[in-house]
């Protein structure tokens, strides 16, 4: 008797665990942004004329009968139902739509990972809520030469939408919501790290990348420091102004750098 009283007790437990399943990922459907390539069935309740099956075009559109193209590209299923069924009650077709779209086939689902990556191209969006730190790991990681800024760009609504996001608050920040969940179409793009130069009398002359909060001294340390001849106290740094002019400073050792300086190092005068 007892034996059974489990059994029952597991099948239970078993039946709720996949009842929750099943809503977590029909909200996570109903989540899902409509894109370029995705394949939909399109109902409405007692109007089986009004049935379709349709991909969305690369526009972000479809044809759908009596109201013609509807641009869904960017909205949720859920949004993309309530569009439609507002055009039909509009338009004065169906008194009281009641609009049920299914995704039959995700497409190509796609995002392009672009700029210094370790290895550009484009990836599948293999689950609904793939965000820009899975991408980037997919990509292989910024390159050494990748600055810490990602720039993520596609459309939102159907709104043009780009934004700037912090690669290492990514990983290390306490702000989860910056790590964005992606939509198929959308461009991650990482630019080139601004660098500084440094010649004159450096150990090792040449273009280095700026690291966060980079002082002048640091940056001499990058070059190697200055060379038998040369001396930290007699340096000369070249800065473009707002005006687009260079100006020749002669900075702190606590200065910041900025990208695109050119620091020199002097001879020494003993």
């Amino acid at each position: 008797m007892l034996k059974r009283l489990q059994n029952a007790f597991l099948i239970i437990a078993m039946l709720l665990a996949t009842g929750a399943f099943a809503q977590d990922k029909a909200a996570q459907q109903l989540d899902y942004p409509l894109g370029a390539g995705d394949a939909i069935r399109v109902q409405v309740f007692q109007n089986p004329d009004l049935t379709i099956e349709t991909r969305v075009s690369e526009n972000g559109s479809i044809t759908y009968p009596l109201i013609g193209a509807v641009q869904l590209g960017g909205l949720s299923i859920a949004e993309a139902e309530k569009k439609i069924a507002q055009a039909l009650k509009s338009g004065g077709f169906v008194q009281q739509p009641q609009v049920n779209i299914v995704l039959i086939q995700v497409r190509g689902n796609q995002v392009a990972v672009l700029g210094q990556v370790n290895r550009p191209g484009r990836f599948p969006l293999e689950t609904f809520n793939t965000r820009v730190s899975d991408m980037l790991a997919a990509a292989g990681g910024a390159t050494a030469g990748g600055d810490d800024v990602v720039i993520v760009s596609g459309l939102r609504n159907g709104q043009p939408f780009r934004k700037e996001i912090d690669i290492p608050a990514l990983y290390i920040g306490d702000k989860p919501e910056a790590d964005l969940v992606l939509s198929g179409g959308d461009t991650i793009y990482v630019h080139r790290a601004p660098v500084f130069y440094i010649y004159g009398e450096a150990q090792r002359p040449g273009a280095f990348r700026i690291e966060r909060g980079m002082t002048v001294m640091q940056a001499l340390a990058q070059g190697g420091g200055p060379t038998p001849r040369g001396s930290e106290y007699r340096i000369r740094l070249h800065r473009k102004n707002a005006e687009g002019v260079i100006e020749k400073i002669s900075p702190e050792l606590t200065d910041p750098v900025l990208p695109n300086d050119v620091i020199y190092i002097r001879e020494s005068i003993f």
